[in-house]
């Protein structure tokens, strides 16, 4: 981890506790950044099945886009049971790596 990503965690820690929210449990803190990291790399995962990035105009008319998103919750070892946000295709072809379909649990 760079000394930026490990400022940028003291930060997200020091806000928690400021704000009164707890670091784990429900709505705690690590409940959310695990929320937030899974759904970034599922987005991330979109745009390479797609080939452009959200918004990206080079997708405009090209068959297969974005359909949305469907929730899911998984379970995760460390912060619980997580609902998380997972994107759609038109076409029904993306197949996510990190949480694949019908999987429950986050390794």
């Amino acid at each position: 981890m760079t000394a930026a990503e490990q400022d940028a965690v003291r930060e997200l820690v020091r806000q928690a506790r400021a704000s009164g929210t707890a670091l784990t449990g429900p709505g705690g803190l690590l409940k959310q950044l695990t929320k937030m990291v899974v759904e970034a790399a599922l987005d991330e995962e979109m745009s390479e099945h797609l080939g452009y990035d959200k918004g990206d105009q080079a997708g405009r008319n090209r068959g297969n886009s974005r359909n949305g998103k469907r929730s899911k919750t998984v379970i995760t070892d460390n912060a619980g049971p997580v609902e998380i946000e997972v994107p759609r295709d038109r076409e029904g072809t993306f197949e996510p790596v990190i949480v694949a379909k019908r999987a429950r649990r986050l390794s």
